[in-house]
């Protein structure tokens, strides 16, 4: 795998738009037998990734209403499977033997291992049609010092590009790859606490949620729809889909009102999430009306 570092110059652009109202319709998944689903990745044609047992994680693949597919690195301990793009490919990490912490790519059922050279701690969160995946490391096994984000190109060898965001004292993630390569995620400033971004052809968006502590920008799709989850001045947590033209909406689950996580999103705007509090959490599904 090459390596090499990019030291990009953002401009910064603050957004705290106010809300918008869209309506959705809800289906809740939760796989056989478990208590704990989550889901974390949808494509176009509605496969979707997730993963499942809060104390030894279970990847899938996962079709409604009830087709299940599981995906877990070969001999790994734990595998969670996050990114996936409209061929199928996805990502994610697993946790070896070692209990280390490894990126990964499932290319038409071709696992492989994906860490930052040198580098302790590694996951992939994001992936697109272009061969790119999107991610971070860490350079202590417990994920204890900050993250650093970058884009993993698995054509041509492997080539690592590291994203520097000058505000991120505390570390940071790179959730989300469009085919535009348009980048989502989240950093920590010099005060512990989280915004989201949308990295948008050299400029970086900085998203915080109107009334938020902590915003998360966790997935996004080729519109430039970023979804994500943030915590009211109360400590509630709520998902959310973001736009440039209109804003944030909020996203509640009916079911978890306040413990709503939005993951992925797609381009025909459907959402993936789950809600809850762990170690019980459920999956869930949303369409949009008209979608």
């Amino acid at each position: 795998m090459k390596r090499f570092t990019i030291a990009l110059t953002f401009a910064l652009l603050l957004c705290t738009s106010m809300w918008g109202q869209a309506a959705y319709s809800f289906q809740t998944v939760n796989y056989p037998g478990d208590t704990f689903t989550q889901l974390l990745g949808i494509n176009n044609s509605l496969l979707i990734a997730g993963y499942h047992n809060f104390n030894q994680n279970s990847g899938f693949t996962f079709r409604l209403p009830v087709q299940f597919v599981t995906e877990n690195y070969p001999m790994s301990m734990m595998t969670q499977v996050i990114g996936i793009n409209n061929t199928g490919t996805t990502d994610g990490f697993y946790v070896d033997n070692n209990g280390v912490t490894h990126g990964f790519t499932d290319i038409n059922g071709t696992f492989a291992t994906v860490d930052y050279p040198g580098t302790a701690f590694n996951q992939l969160l994001g992936q697109n049609d272009m061969g790119q995946a999107s991610g971070y490391f860490s350079m202590s096994q417990n994920n204890s010092t900050p993250d650093t984000p970058y884009v993993y190109n698995e054509l041509g060898g492997g080539v690592f590009q590291t994203i520097f965001i000058p505000a991120a004292v505390g570390g940071a993630q790179a959730t989300g790859i469009n085919n535009s390569q348009q980048i989502s995620g989240f950093y920590i400033d010099s005060a512990g606490v989280n915004h989201g971004f949308l990295l948008n052809f050299g400029l970086l968006v900085t998203l915080d949620a109107p009334g938020s502590t902590f915003t998360q920008a966790l997935g996004l799709n080729n519109k430039g729809q970023v979804v994500g989850d943030y915590m009211d001045q109360g400590g509630l947590t709520h998902g959310f889909v973001w736009t440039s033209a209109g804003g944030f909406t909020i996203i509640d689950d009916p079911a978890g009102i306040g413990t709503t996580v939005v993951n992925g999103i797609n381009d025909l705007g459907t959402l993936v999430g789950f809600y809850g509090t762990a170690p019980i959490n459920s999956g869930f599904v949303a369409f949009p009306h008209g979608g």
